[in-house]
């Protein structure tokens, strides 16, 4: 059985990237899974390259095939921010919960229709020292005014469906990875890993 490394440590992306791999014969690992995994720095100015950085360093470290990605929320009336600094808008080591303040205020007075966003996702794979894919998914939607639902984690609460007619943090994991940023990557990427089987 092929192991597949996913180069991060948040719980609840595995468990979303497990459910869309689902039926691969594969055993899914993540970096609590290597305590001694080097830390990746963010350093590119785009999505593709943060991902690809990750995957790569990940991949030859732990010589398995890799897959990374970098994903963010891009807000129209903001000029695409936060973007690639999504998971720390609010500072470094912030929470979900500071990240969404921050962002409902920087959109403080600005009305529904001008309150256009879109969830991007980028997943590279890796395998030893190359690159062996890199694909994009994204999602287009809108800012509510205020959170709402419980599930989900980071801008779920926030980022509204017109398709559902709720916010990520609304529906259901099934739901929401059908139409996800990061379901429409991984749909891409899993036939790439397929392809490596």
């Amino acid at each position: 059985m092929l192991e597949i490394v996913i180069s991060s440590r948040n719980k609840e992306k595995k468990r979303e990237l497990k459910a869309l791999l689902k039926g691969l014969k594969i055993k899914v690992l993540d970096l609590n899974d290597f305590q001694a995994a080097p830390k990746v720095e963010e350093k590119g100015k785009t999505f593709e390259e943060n991902a690809a950085a990750k995957a790569l360093k990940i991949a030859s470290f732990t010589k398995r095939l890799t897959i990374a990605d970098d994903s963010g929320l891009e807000v129209e009336a903001l000029g695409g921010r936060p973007g690639i600094y999504s998971a720390r808008f609010a500072g470094e080591n912030t929470t979900y919960e500071v990240n969404n303040r921050k962002l409902l205020r920087a959109l403080g007075g600005i009305p529904k229709p001008k309150r256009r966003a879109k969830f991007v996702c980028v997943i590279a794979i890796a395998d030893k020292n190359k690159l062996v894919g890199l694909v994009r998914g994204e999602c287009i939607g809108r800012i509510t005014f205020e959170p709402k639902g419980k599930n989900g984690f980071g801008y779920d609460p926030v980022f509204f469906s017109p398709k559902y007619n709720k916010t990520f943090a609304q529906l259901s994991s099934k739901e929401k990875n059908s139409i996800s940023h990061r379901g429409r990557a991984l749909r891409k990427a899993r036939k790439i890993i397929e392809g490596c089987l």
